[in-house]
């Protein structure tokens, strides 16, 4: 095999390990981007109203839902070991092998210690869809000759593995993302809500958004209801357990929960000050509270003003419709 660098004939050459999620990458961006163009405008604010415009915009910029579709660390296992390194071959290398769980499929990762062993870059990270056909999607990993630990780990979401997986994660994670998406449609009617003199439905509709982002992690931790499937590489196992993206979730969670319900308290308790914080519906009691000064008023033009009635033609009218 040195005539094709270590690489077998009959497959592709390795894909090398991608960097991040475009889509997250898009994400972030965006919120970025929304977040500099608040902190820009901050210094043209004075006075106390700078920090009601923090909260009113800057405090609705930490939903997360939206983002936490597109991550894959709402589940994680990892672990060092010996392991084969491919098929038909008695090469074992010692490499950090990883599982990452997302709501739209896994991610496989593989790292050499050191990462170039036998003259050959050991750095993969493959992608397995829930959108496509798992079967599919591990017979084209094992026609590309994808090393041995990766095609383990695949082989266990497959409809045909005993362990079931695939069934479990899948619509664990479609739900989840369901709920998610909702509870970024409300977040978005929330913002939307406080920028009118109904502040305390945009409350109600943070706690809607909080509702949702817990449904959201309900459903994906019934994954844990059904028997775990051990991973076992090399002398090594291991099983999934909950990492930063459902953490995530969860403090997006309790943070529009302190949201929602200190806006309804206040608008409860102090409707005026809460509108003045979110500078709404203070125009109309501006207008309210002016008070003029004494006018003078020209008592001979006013008696130069005469009122003549309108003469009245009704009797010429009727004779007229008489004819």
């Amino acid at each position: 095999m040195t005539f094709y660098d270590d690489i077998y004939p009959f497959y592709v050459v390795q894909r090398t390990a991608f960097i991040f999620s475009t889509r997250l990458l898009t994400i972030i961006l965006v919120f970025l981007v929304v977040a500099v163009g608040l902190l820009l405008i901050l210094p043209g604010i004075r006075g106390k109203s700078i920090f009601f415009f923090s909260c009113r915009h800057c405090l609705p910029l930490c939903n997360f839902s939206a983002a936490l579709n597109f991550t894959s660390d709402w589940a994680e296992a990892s672990v060092t070991t010996n392991a084969t390194y491919k098929s038909f071959s008695n090469a074992v290398i010692n490499a950090d092998i990883g599982l990452h769980v997302g709501l739209y499929g896994i991610n496989v990762t593989l790292k050499g210690n050191p990462v170039v062993q036998f003259n050959e870059t050991i750095n993969y990270n493959e992608v397995f869809s829930w959108h496509d056909t798992m079967a599919k999607v591990y017979e084209d990993a094992l026609e590309r000759g994808l090393p041995n630990p990766i095609l383990y780990i695949a082989e266990k979401f497959t409809l045909s593995s005993p362990c079931g997986l695939i069934f479990q994660y899948r619509y664990s994670g479609r739900y989840a993302s369901a709920t998610l998406w909702t509870a970024f449609c409300c977040w978005l009617i929330a913002n939307i809500l406080f920028s009118m003199p109904v502040i305390v439905y945009a409350g109600y509709m943070m706690l809607a958004t909080a509702a949702f982002i817990f449904f959201s992690m309900a459903s994906f931790s019934t994954i844990m209801n059904v028997p775990q499937c051990v991973f076992s590489i090399g002398t090594a196992s291991f099983e999934a357990e909950y990492s930063h993206s459902f953490w995530l979730a969860l403090a997006t969670g309790v943070l529009c929960t302190i949201i929602g319900t200190a806006v309804v308290i206040f608008d409860f308790l102090v409707p005026e000050k809460i509108k003045e914080a979110f500078s709404v519906g203070v125009d109309s009691d501006e207008d309210d509270d002016v008070s003029y000064g004494e006018g003078y008023m020209n008592s001979v033009f006013i008696d130069a003003v005469t009122i003549s009635p309108l003469p009245t033609k009704l009797p010429a009218v009727i004779g007229s419709l008489s004819f």
